[in-house]
């Protein structure tokens, strides 16, 4: 019996699935043959016609234990995920991110949902990211505590830096390609020497789905790119995709909370790394984002 049947009438709850990872992960879940219902503060410009939508408040918990009412899983992608946005704003973050996120397991506990699954990041002890970084590592130790106390079972993803269709101007890569095709030039405010690890976000889609295994019960996730790269590195081959490869500037800028190297100088907390044996290919990620961007423009 393949995962499709086995999933058949299972109803999946994707908190947030009107995002950029979450909208993939509710298609993803779809693919799998479960009942995908998506709760978002605003309708799903991407939602499958097999797919339910409720729009309301995150933090308003009638609606939110209505909509959880009958789920067997429970995601939740819903988050003030901007670095800059959350440092400039500390209340919305917590309100969003912590409280947000703490109603949502609350609900879950209340309708004996079988696993919650948390969008968390690969940072998330790393001494930089402000208060983004504050709030996952907040929302982690609520859901552990609620799997120690409640019995509540998780699943913890800490993503690397996602990139891929459906992104908005929030997310850095893409803020990168849309300024490049405007100015002709590849420009990036920071470290050249700053590593990221990069994951295109249907892998990351198709991972997170694949987490729902028995294996991964309980367990911290890493779901990022095959390693790191230096962000010179990456810049370097987008200009000579963009085929502009003697463009490439920095801009110096204070402090900004961003992430200037690689998360494994100081990680207290292990997660098991998971990588797809088959994935999108770097260079053939950043050609569809180009592509999309152009389009878009």
């Amino acid at each position: 019996m393949n995962s499709a049947n086995k999933s058949q009438n299972r109803i999946a709850t994707v908190v947030g699935g009107s995002g950029f990872i979450g909208s993939h992960v509710a298609d993803r879940l779809s693919q799998e043959g479960y009942q995908v219902r998506i709760f978002d503060c605003k309708d799903s410009s991407w939602k499958k016609p097999e797919q339910d939508m409720i729009i309301g408040d995150l933090l308003d918990n009638d609606l939110l234990n209505k909509v959880i009412a009958g789920s067997e899983i429970v995601y939740n992608f819903a988050a003030l995920a901007d670095l800059d946005h959350a440092r400039h704003m500390p209340i919305e973050t917590i309100n969003v991110n912590i409280l947000g996120n703490a109603r949502v397991l609350e609900a879950c506990r209340v309708n004996s949902v079988k696993r919650f699954i948390f969008a968390s990041t690969v940072y998330v002890y790393s001494r930089e990211g402000s208060f983004y970084r504050c709030s996952k590592q907040a929302a982690e130790n609520y859901i552990e505590e609620y799997q120690r106390i409640y019995n509540l079972d998780y699943t913890i993803l800490r993503y690397g830096s996602l990139y891929g269709p459906r992104a908005d101007n929030t997310n850095g890569l893409l803020r990168i390609v849309n300024k490049a095709l405007k100015t002709g030039v590849v420009s990036y405010s920071g470290s050249p020497d700053a590593f990221r690890e990069y994951i295109h976000v249907e892998d990351a889609a198709k991972a997170s789905v694949d987490a729902l295994g028995d294996d991964f019960r309980n367990q911290s996730v890493v779901l990022t790119g095959q390693e790191p790269m230096r962000v010179i590195d990456l810049l370097k081959m987008l200009a000579e995709i963009l085929g502009f490869p003697d463009e490439v500037e920095f801009v110096k800028e204070e402090y900004t909370g961003h992430y200037i190297r690689t998360p494994y100088a100081y990680l207290p907390k292990l997660g098991r790394k998971y990588v797809l044996p088959l994935h999108v290919d770097l260079g053939q990620g950043l050609i569809q984002l180009i592509d999309e961007a152009r389009k878009n423009q």
